[in-house]
């Protein structure tokens, strides 16, 4: 009887939609559902309630891209559409289908010249998608298990280096709490919504970001006006557009638990 009553219940959690014993697809991990402290609230609001989701351990490497490219030519570097892409677009290749006698050192470094309209499409192609700002967030503010620094301390730091001419592999920074690397330390990551904070009508100019975020931040509602790392981020998310493309700036996937 209290075997029947044991095995009952492991039926019920596991068909239950708030459990799941299901693993993570490969290369992502499971972050739970949370809150945590927005640096910015146009509403005032202290706190944010993040769903669980899947998010991508490392960065998408070069080697991962090609595979995109190679299965999706029109993304290429001669063929993707100028609405999408700018001049500088996987400029650091040597070819559309041809990464460069360099190959070997950057295989596994984060692909960067991307724009958001090709790592969005990536995404998809994988079957999965860009994770919000608020998700990026969510996971870019814990803490470290690796290295014993707060976190802007982390940040600071790296901002104040210049980039290296060759980027390291991916997995080469810390690792957080959720068991995600690279989430700073290597390169900036594009969100699905980046454009979606510090707007004045349609504006997206640098002078306007950077007047809101410097001069009148107290206006916006930033939250830890201190939060020097954050306010470097959003303003240069703010300064983008999905066709930019830029040589520190990379992406990862995420997706959503069914």
């Amino acid at each position: 009887m209290i075997i029947f009553i044991r095995l009952l219940f492991i039926s019920l959690l596991a068909s239950s939609p708030s459990f799941s014993f299901a693993p993570a697809p490969r290369g992502m991990v499971k972050i739970p559902a949370g809150q945590y402290i927005p640096f910015f609230s146009e509403k005032g609001i202290k706190t944010l309630k993040v769903n669980a989701f899947y998010l991508d351990i490392k960065p998408v490497t070069n080697a991962e891209f090609m595979e995109f490219i190679r299965d999706n030519p029109k993304w290429s570097r001669s063929q993707a559409s100028k609405l999408y892409v700018d001049a500088s677009y996987l400029k650091h290749w040597k070819s559309d289908f041809d990464i460069g006698h360099n190959f070997n050192k950057i295989k596994n470094s984060p692909v960067t010249n991307i724009s958001w309209f090709a790592a969005n499409a990536y995404c998809k192609w994988k079957g999965k998608r860009l994770p919000t700002l608020n998700e990026w967030e969510y996971v870019g503010n814990a803490p470290a298990v690796n290295d014993k620094r707060p976190i802007d301390k982390i940040i600071l730091q790296w901002y104040s280096k210049p980039m290296p001419p060759v980027l390291p592999p991916v997995g080469s920074t810390f690792f957080n709490k959720y068991n995600v690397s690279d989430m700073h330390g290597l390169v900036w990551e594009w969100v699905y919504d980046f454009n979606s904070i510090i707007m004045s009508g349609d504006s997206r100019s640098n002078l306007a970001i950077n007047r809101d975020l410097f001069c009148a931040s107290a206006g916006l509602g930033t939250i830890d006006k201190e939060n020097y790392a954050a306010y470097m981020r959003y303003a240069f998310r703010g300064s983008l557009k999905a066709k930019y493309t830029v040589n520190n700036l990379g992406f990862r996937c995420a997706m959503d638990i069914q």
